[in-house]
Parts: C-alpha cells; structure tokens; sequence
C-alpha cells in the first residue's frame, strides 16, 4: 500500500473520531479526550488510535471505559464516512506524552525559580 494514502487515512480516521468526541458519542463517562496520533497497518485493516486523557485519575479511568465501550459505534460510523473496502479494526491506546511534558514544564520552572533565587541570594 502507498504511504501517502496509509499517511492520508491516518489523519482522516484522526479528524473523524475528534468529530465523534465532540459531538456523536453520547457516553457522559467520556471526558475531555484527544485523540492525538493514529497510526494504520499497511494493509489497512488496523487502527491504533492514541489518545490524551486529561482529569484526574477517576475521570481517565472512566473516560477509558467510556471510550472502550463505543468502540464498535466508531468502528460503524468510520466505516459509513470513509468509503473503504474493510472497515479497520479500532483499538484505543493512551498517549502520555502530554502528561511527560507538563511534568518537564514543572521541572524546568522549578530549575529557573531555584536559579533566581540563587542569584538574588549572591
């Protein structure tokens, strides 16, 4: 399969199910997600899409479920608003790469409030 058109309907399955979030899966478990990344098997038949969480731990927990609930209505609705011959398999997994980069913003602020105070200290 050409990477261009895997590279196409990964952003397009991508802008689909953020569509979905928004405004079709009427789950109230589901809070704020975002779908950050997918990424397609060549051969088109898998979806892994990357989700970013935000909220406490018991918000994650039960938008998680949420999410692994409606699995089969997004599957359905991906495969009526993208016209392929299969449908790909939809599998949900968690992206922490935003929650590793506020934990870096917290570090690299608390390096710069311990160097001014340092300074102002000399």
């Amino acid at each position: 399969m050409s990477q261009l058109r895997v590279e196409k309907l990964q952003e397009l399955i991508k802008q689909e199910i953020g569509k979905m979030l928004l405004t079709d899966l009427k789950d109230p478990r589901i809070g704020f997600v975002t779908v950050t990344h997918v990424e397609v098997t060549g051969d088109l038949r898998e979806a892994k899409v990357y989700v970013s969480i935000m909220g406490s731990e018991e918000q994650v927990k039960n938008s998680w479920q949420g999410l692994q609930s409606s699995l089969g209505f997004i599957r359905r609705e991906i495969g009526q608003r993208i016209r392929l011959r299969f449908t790909p398999t939809i599998e949900f997994a968690l992206d922490t790469s935003l929650d590793y980069s506020e934990h870096i913003q917290k570090l690299l602020l608390q390096v710069e409030r311990d160097g001014k105070s340092t300074t102002e200290s000399d």
